[in-house]
């Protein structure tokens, strides 16, 4: 059946190349009315698959894929434009232009922590761009899979859009087919696999990973603020977030005041004692039993090498809840410091000089996010110049991602290609060259061969007054 649906999408790309704008503002349109009809089976689907907050998923599930529309449905006549380009002297006569076309068949592989944005924001862009496309929603969250594949089939033909629902090996069937372009988010480790099966059919691929952000607070910073900023960005979705803070440097001169302004946030946003954070309606829970248990392994593993819990800790994965927790003294060989951690444990270290922080992160993976909260223009000149990352944030955590101008996307481990707004447009498109020639084309057929001396002179001329 898959196999049928990809032969069928390949023939109905085709047919999109020749209609108008109109067609894609159509289907945009049509998405966004049924993400509007069925605000609430989205809303209940995420809180079974694991109890997320009501406003989370308006906040960031919902809001962004319409915002996206919206942005998309706006700018999508003067994305598709032809753009000219200047033409050397050489061509004297020709105009020269630079033209996006759909890429054809997209798979939009989608991870479970975000479910619904991280299906149908990617998918936005492959629409926009005409493309048709095969989402793959995570099996994890069998209930936000069941209403993206509702919301599709109401609003696509699945010649156009198709949810392929299923286990690894749906995923696996997938990859073996020769798409145009494949769009994945998840891990690093996935990414490879993803990376190796494109490469068997020479598709382009986006892989939207993850790794190890780090957040720097410096002495000039605002405590308290900060505080308030990095416990929001590090605990929403219970820290299940590719650009949440990872690990926390804290210069050593504010450390014990920033720790009061942090722990005083976590009791201000989900309870003061264990149980009231356990029963906090506005946090959500772990993926699974396994997700669980691997993050309590951590914690367990850090603490036996001299780490201190000093908030938190508490960890339950039957019922697939770890707490707010925060740990120090992290030896950084410890796996809490070797693994994504993609929870609601946040590690805080101490610093003296920046570059010290510097040294750190330039020996591990590229991250995808760095966050730094200073008001040192020559700290931030710094890390600006002297690090890597897919984003880099001042003063704040997460919200680039909210910046349609903005790309959004990874460096080496942490991802390949970016999307969102035109980025995403442009992802999704081939741009392609376009070369008109005009009746004074006949000028250069004095590079034709017979290569004579007048044009070995002319030849030479050319390289020597580089025209």
């Amino acid at each position: 059946m898959l196999e049928r649906i990809f032969l069928h999408q390949k023939q109905f790309a085709l047919k999109l190349r020749g209609e108008s704008l109109d067609v894609r503002i159509e289907a945009l349109e049509a998405l966004e009315k049924s993400i509007e009809l069925h605000k609430q089976d989205i809303i209940d689907a995420l809180k079974k698959d694991f109890q997320k907050p009501e406003a989370e998923t308006l906040l960031s599930e919902i809001y962004p894929v319409l915002k996206e529309i919206t942005y998309a449905k706006k700018n999508l006549s003067r994305w598709a434009k032809g753009r000219r380009v200047p033409t050397p002297l050489t061509l004297f006569g020709s105009k020269s232009y630079i033209v996006p076309e759909a890429r054809g068949v997209c798979l939009l592989i989608a991870p479970w922590n975000y479910p619904f944005q991280l299906a149908f924001s990617p998918l936005v862009s492959a629409i926009a761009s005409g493309n048709c496309a095969i989402m793959k929603p995570s099996e994890q969250t069998r209930h936000t899979s069941s209403i993206i594949k509702k919301i599709t089939t109401e609003a696509f033909h699945p010649d156009h859009v198709f949810v392929a629902e299923g286990g690894p090996e749906t995923t696996q069937e997938l990859l073996s087919f020769a798409f145009d372009h494949i769009f994945f988010t998840g891990s690093t480790r996935v990414g490879k696999i993803v990376m190796t099966a494109a490469a068997k059919n020479l598709a382009s691929v986006t892989l939207e990973l993850g790794g190890k952000s780090p957040t720097i607070v410096d002495a000039t910073a605002n405590l308290a603020e900060a505080a308030e900023k990095i416990a929001w960005a590090k605990f929403i979705n219970a820290g299940q977030t590719c650009v949440a803070p990872d690990y926390l440097f804290v210069h050593e001169s504010v450390q014990h005041n920033f720790k009061k302004h942090l722990i005083a946030a976590l009791e201000k946003f989900y309870g003061k004692s264990a149980e009231q954070r356990k029963q906090s309606p506005d946090f959500a829970r772990m993926i699974s039993f396994n997700h669980s248990q691997r993050l309590k392994d951590l914690i367990d593993e850090a603490v036996s090498k001299n780490a201190k819990v000093f908030f938190g800790g508490e960890s339950q994965p039957e019922e697939h809840y770890c707490g707010p927790t925060l740990i120090e003294g992290v030896d950084p060989h410890s796996l809490i410091m070797q693994e994504e951690i993609f929870g609601p444990i946040l590690p805080v270290m101490t610093f003296k000089e920046i570059s010290e922080v510097i040294h750190f992160i330039n020996e591990r993976p590229k991250p995808l996010a760095l966050y730094c909260y200073t008001h040192s223009q020559m700290n931030m000149e710094k890390i600006e110049k002297e690090t890597s990352s897919g984003g880099l944030v001042y003063n704040d955590s997460v919200i680039h991602f909210a910046n349609p101008h903005l790309p959004f996307g990874g460096v080496n481990h942490s991802g390949m290609g970016s999307y969102h707004g035109k980025h995403g447009f442009l992802e999704f498109s081939h741009q392609k060259a376009v070369l008109k020639q005009s009746f004074l084309g006949k000028l250069l057929r004095v590079m034709y061969p017979p290569y004579t001396e007048f044009k070995m002179t002319a030849l030479k001329n050319l390289i020597r007054f580089s025209l």
